[in-house]
């Protein structure tokens, strides 16, 4: 059930927000160029040349696109690790090194590997969101109660109904754990990958209208951006209260 006393806490949050953004600019008269007030930069999004739809579509696939990836294989990884003590040991060090390379310093490659294009923008995001997933869920996959585990298998229970029936469902809590941190960096890289290389996307547009000092349409596309992380960031919220009860998540 939806708690209606966060969501209007959370409502009245980003409407003092918004009121101390207006009464700043106002007060302090900021100049529209350095920070515009919320109704100049509402105003952008009647300005047909921005083309909001087409740039907002293509950082949304991107987002989503690369963060399901991320999840998919992540948890599939994480589920392979858990079955495999010797893959365990080989591969996590190295994925581990591997996530030590920062994603910035190793976009360009991304470029000279995959070409120009979206599908590298998703590669990029994929590449981020990975990690968090896959450490969240195989600890959760670990720390299931091993009496627990010993009885199953004391009642000849498969590798397959152990994972179904114990693993999974115990593991859950930590698996949205990891989605909801994953969330933040879908969002960051995509945008990486938009300043990097992109003929299209908010961060592309950014990049476009910074060199016109269009301040209120950067803000406008800033707030579009963390629209998405939002939408994507309720979707796990719903997703976590369907699939797993009250007092088991870790939040």
């Amino acid at each position: 059930m939806l708690n209606l006393k966060k969501i209007a806490i959370a409502v009245i949050a980003h409407a003092a927000f918004v009121g101390f953004w207006w009464f700043y600019v106002w007060a302090a008269e900021v100049p529209a160029y350095i920070l515009p007030t919320p109704w100049q930069t509402l105003q952008t999004l009647a300005v047909s040349e921005y083309n909001w739809m087409r740039h907002f579509t293509a950082t949304a696939i991107t987002i989503f696109a690369g963060y399901t990836l991320a999840v998919v294989v992540g948890v599939s990884a994480a589920v392979l690790f858990t079955w495999s003590k010797t893959l365990d040991e080989m591969a996590m060090p190295l994925l581990v090194t591997i996530n030590m390379i920062p994603k910035v310093a190793m976009a360009p490659l991304f470029i000279v590997w995959l070409r120009f294009g979206l599908h590298t923008n998703i590669i990029i995001t994929f590449t981020i969101c990975f990690f968090p997933i896959l450490l969240n869920t195989a600890r959760g996959l670990r720390e299931v109660e091993p009496d627990l585990l010993d009885l199953v298998r004391s009642l000849h229970g498969s590798r397959w109904q152990v994972f179904k029936k114990i693993q999974l469902p115990g593991s859950l809590p930590y698996i949205f754990s990891g989605m909801k941190v994953a969330t933040v960096l879908a969002v960051a890289g995509a945008i990486v990958g938009e300043f990097i290389q992109s003929s299209r996307g908010l961060g592309w547009f950014m990049l476009v209208t910074q060199e016109a000092l269009n301040t209120d349409a950067m803000v406008m596309a800033l707030l579009l951006v963390t629209l998405i992380g939002v939408i994507l960031y309720g979707i796990v919220i719903a997703l976590e209260k369907y699939f797993v009860v009250e007092d088991a998540r870790l939040d």
